[in-house]
């Protein structure tokens, strides 16, 4: 099985480390293209406008000057065009990527863009401690990705659909299992603006996540990754809201 690996925190992220490790264990045949700065944050974006410059690293690692979903296309259509990969992994992304998160993540947008090109896709995140960035415990992610990647790989799953996976912030034995989970919603807005000003009195802004507790759906991914268990979501590339379609169809029919 050949396998492409990405993120979006960039070739030198532990991340990534991580996740060559856990790729290595389901086969000798591992590709990195990975971008070669922090993209967090890029969602599904590709360049259009700058030319994609690729490094390459040694035999099966690469580093390109683009997004997640730029790397993905250099890696299927250009590094591994004689021989296209059978699976994308895409992370360990440093942070979880539940509820909203999912619209901003690089991360999922790189399991995205492998599933529209055919391939079947995962992407997976580790979640950490409020406070705790420097903390991150990769050795859940490590332990028990192995196993879930292997359960999906058995499993049939439509043509339009990627995996997301969300490791809890806790020790390995600490997992209380895995849930199969929706996509949740906060309960209030986390994200923020920062106003600063710089030596020349000239103002500039951060844009921030404030890390607040939200009192989470059962079942959703929000909850599973709080109950400190694996969670599991299918995501499809269609976002198409059917039963608002099948009412606006009505109201504007005739």
């Amino acid at each position: 099985m050949r396998i492409l690996i990405t993120n979006d925190d960039g070739i030198h992220a532990d991340g990534l480390e991580v996740l060559e490790r856990i790729a290595r264990t389901l086969s000798d045949d591992v590709w990195v293209v990975a971008p070669e700065t922090d993209q967090s944050g890029v969602a599904h974006s590709l360049s259009l406008n700058d030319p994609l410059r690729l490094r390459q690293i040694n035999e099966r690692r690469f580093a390109v000057r683009g997004t997640p979903t730029d790397c993905v296309i250099m890696g299927v259509r250009h590094v591994l065009k004689d021989d296209r990969p059978d699976l994308v992994l895409s992370g360990v992304n440093r942070g979880h990527n539940v509820a909203e998160d999912v619209t901003y993540s690089g991360t999922i947008a790189g399991a995205m863009e492998g599933t529209m090109l055919g391939i079947r896709s995962i992407a997976l995140s580790q979640s950490f401690p409020p406070g705790g960035r420097n903390e991150i415990p990769w050795a859940c992610a490590e332990t028990h990705a192995v196993p879930v990647i292997r359960k999906l790989l058995d499993l049939s799953m439509e043509a339009d659909t990627l995996v997301n996976v969300n490791f809890p912030s806790c020790a390995p034995g600490e997992v209380k299992g895995i849930a199969v989970t929706v996509q949740g919603r906060r309960d209030q807005n986390l994200l923020g603006v920062d106003a600063r000003v710089d030596g020349r009195g000239i103002p500039y802004f951060w844009l921030a996540f404030e890390r607040k507790p939200s009192v989470p759906r059962n079942g959703t991914d929000l909850w599973a990754i709080a109950d400190q268990r694996i969670s599991v979501t299918p995501l499809k590339l269609d976002l198409t809201d059917e039963p608002t379609m099948t009412r606006f169809a009505s109201a504007f029919a005739g």
